[in-house]
Formats: structure tokens, sequence, C-alpha cells
């Protein structure tokens, strides 16, 4: 039976790359990129925090090493660059309530930050390994995709305040969808499971910049005002650092994307919710991408994309599949091994919100599917 932890193995990359636009499950190398503007007079103290933080990350799996400069033309722009030996560790840690509070002394230094990861592709003066599982190899293949970065917010609301949360995602109107002449909002669907909500983006151009003009839109900031009461968590958009802490728990970045070289015109777009057990979700994001690079090939699947999005034990799968199609929780998984495997990483008294959860390890097609409700999905007329 195949191991559900085993890596992708490099002939599976290297066939499936045409369709897979974007992937953290090859193995390749990561290099990620912080960019710091910091406040004025307080070079000091984000030194000291920083040296800080550096021997608190140097024990985390996966990590190699980091880099501190700082800029030759203003002394408030300081560059932070690490490597890792994969992205899985680094997004584990990152994506992590460790995460918030190990960076939690930086934040009194600094005014604006930005983010960027980058799997290695080239690198001069290197052995000449391509990337291969558990090597911390390079990327073997340059992915080309259709151009839009994909992003999702996840959060719960309370109990029993469902159906009006509902109404709410579903009647607001939508923001202007071009931000300027590279940046576009191509593309928002809003779903349910439960009291958990699920918003995914797709954005043409810098998801940032999205992302701002959107928050900055009056019938946005009116729907997020609607929704503070029924939220379990509180927050405050007036308080900007409590407004940050907010979006990044609720930030579910997607970590793998596929689609098929079929037509897309009759596409129906579904959600569908796999709660992780403790520790796994990472692992169940995996094999679900495994599934899906496999079921791609196949001529004869409905499924014509596939996004995986993945934060700690929540796991969301968003496809594109073929219409009429009501139940597309397991396409591609005929491997018994594979679909024993998803069973495995389920939390089974989380799986089913409004049904008996399945017997712990039972067969994956005894699972109910884990769909959520579609509230809303909206293009943007010229996208």
């Amino acid at each position: 039976m195949t191991s559900t932890s085993e890596r992708v193995s490099e002939p599976f990359i290297r066939e499936a790359s045409h369709r897979v636009s974007q992937s953290v499950f090859d193995g390749s190398r990561l290099r990620v990129v912080l960019l710091v503007d910091i406040h004025d007079g307080t070079q000091q103290q984000f030194l000291e925090a920083y040296e800080q933080l550096c021997s608190q990350i140097a024990s985390l799996p996966g990590h190699v090493s980091d880099q501190l400069c700082q800029s030759i033309e203003n002394s408030t722009q300081w560059l932070i660059t690490s490597e890792w030996e994969s992205a899985p560790p680094f997004l584990t840690w990152v994506n992590s309530e460790e995460h918030i509070r190990m960076v939690e002394p930086l934040r009194t230094c600094v005014r604006e930050t930005r983010s960027l990861r980058f799997h290695v592709v080239r690198e001069t003066g290197a052995p000449g390994a391509a990337g291969g599982p558990g090597t911390g190899g390079l990327q073997a293949v340059a992915r080309v995709g259709d151009g839009l970065v994909r992003h999702a917010l996840t959060f719960t609301v309370k109990p029993g305040s469902e159906r009006t949360v509902a109404e709410i995602l579903a009647g607001y109107a939508s923001p202007a969808s071009r931000v300027d002449d590279t940046t576009q909002l191509c593309r928002t669907s809003l779903f349910m499971h439960g009291n958990r909500v699920v918003r995914a983006i797709e954005v043409r151009g810098d998801l940032v910049t999205a992302l701002r003009h959107v928050a900055r839109q009056p019938e946005v900031r009116a729907v997020e005002e609607a929704l503070n009461p029924y939220l379990e968590q509180d927050r405050d958009l007036d308080d900007p650092e409590a407004a940050r802490l907010f979006f990044t728990r609720a930030a579910l970045p997607a970590v793998h994307h596929v689609a098929s070289d079929r037509d897309s015109a009759d596409a129906v777009r579904q959600a569908l919710y796999y709660p992780a057990r403790e520790g796994c979700g990472m692992r169940l994001a995996e094999l679900l991408a495994r599934q899906d690079e496999a079921a791609s090939a196949d001529p004869l699947t409905p499924l014509l994309s596939s996004t995986i999005f993945q934060r700690d034990d929540i796991v969301v799968r968003l496809v594109d599949v073929r219409g009429g199609l009501d139940n597309v929780a397991v396409p591609g998984l005929t491997d018994h091994g594979r679909a024993t495997g998803l069973a495995e990483l389920l939390d089974p008294q989380a799986l089913d919100v409004d049904g008996p959860a399945p017997r712990d390890g039972g067969p994956a097609h005894h699972l109910g599917a884990p769909l959520m409700t579609l509230v809303t999905d909206r293009r943007a007329p010229d996208a």
C-alpha cells in the first residue's frame, strides 16, 4: 500500500508539470524573501528582535539558513532571506500560532512587510541536481499557468447564525474589479460548511495589491461590519493590528493547482471541506493533490481543474467539474491504498456536520462527500 506521507516521485512531477501551475509538493528548495520597512530610530531594536527570532528558527525542521541585509540607500529598509529544504515545513511554521508568537517582538519596529516565496529553479555553481523527493534540489521544470493567483480566507461564525451570515454574504454589491493596469480581481467564490465560511478569490496581477484594493471598497467594508456580530473570533476593523491578526489567522493559502487540457465551458464550481486529524493537514493536502494530478490526465474524468488550499488541519478543495456531478469527493481514487490513506487522515468527528461520522478508517467510498454549500460565485465582467 502506498504510504500517505510518501513524496511525489520525480517522474510523476515531470509528467504532470504541464498541467500543474502551482505546487509545494515537488521537493524543491524554497527561498523566502521578506521586504521590511521599519520605523526610523528602531534599527537597534529591530536587530535585537531579529537575533532572538533567528535563534528560535534555527531549530525548526527544514530550515537551512537566513541572511539579513540593510539597504545602502535607506536605513529603514531591510531584506531578510531564508532557505528551506522544501516548502511544506516552512508553510507549516509560517501558518501556525507559534509563528505569530515568534514575530511579535518585531511588530513595534515594523511599518510594512512583504513576503515572497520561490522554489529554486537554477543555481550558479551548484551541482546539477534537478529536484527530487527529499533531496533539497532544484525545481525540475518551470511552471506555466493561466496568469491567475489563487488565495482563500476562512473563518467560523457563531452556531445558529449560519442562515443570516449566508444572506449577508450573498447580498453584497460586487466591488470594482479593475485595480490598475496590471491587477484585476477576476472571481470570488463563497462557500459554507456548517458554521465555517470559505472565500476563494482569483486575481490577475499582484495579490497583495488586489486585497488592499478590495478592503478599501465601501461595499466590502459594509459586509465585513455586518458580519462582525456573528464571528466566533472577535475583531475590530478600526484597529489595524487587530484586523491584521484576524486576516493572518484567516488566510488559507493555495498549495496546489492543476488543470486538465479539456474545454471548461460547461464547468460547475464546487468546494469540498476535508478536516484533517491533528497534525495531518499537509499530508492530506498532498494526497488530494496527487489524486487530482492523476485524475487530470484521464480523458474521462469530470475534473477540469482543482485548487487545494491548506492551513493547519483545514484542507479545502476547490474544483471545476463537468456539469451535473453531485459527488466529487474522491474522483480518481480508484487505488485502494490511496482511498484507505484518505480515510486515515480525515478527522471522523469533524467530517460530517449534518450526519453521523463515518467509521474510523472506513473505506473512502463510504465517506459522505464533504461538499460545501455555494453561497455566491461571481466573475468580473471582463475577466
